[in-house]
């Protein structure tokens, strides 16, 4: 059972895409800056890098992450906040490691 796991957890790494690296990568890097990331955060930044223009799929690229457990949402002071799971933190890690996609900055984390 658990050589299946690991097998399901690397498709789903397979299946990932830039957006869904993007949002993961600016949501692990806003923790690193104690910043807060949310849902609009996501969509001006993913509209910033010529990936979607509207906000209806940088929502669903965000409840994509959310059904995969790689990212938790929590309401704080009227927005929808994003943080990576223990899972978000080992796909990133994975996927960073190998180079499968350009990391990008984050123009709401000021492109750091």
């Amino acid at each position: 059972m658990e050589t299946d796991l690991v097998t399901l957890f690397e498709k789903q790494l397979q299946k990932i895409k830039r957006h869904h690296f993007l949002i993961l990568y600016w949501a692990a890097e806003a923790e690193v800056l104690g910043e807060k990331y949310n849902i609009t955060n996501v969509f001006d930044d993913l509209k910033m890098a010529s990936i979607t223009r509207t906000k209806q799929n940088a929502m669903s690229y965000v409840e994509v992450l959310d059904a995969l457990c790689l990212i938790e949402i929590k309401e704080e002071s009227n927005r929808k906040n994003i943080y990576l799971s223990e899972y978000g933190e080992t796909a990133l890690e994975k996927l960073v490691k190998k180079n499968s996609y350009k990391i990008e900055a984050s123009n709401h984390l000021g492109g750091k």
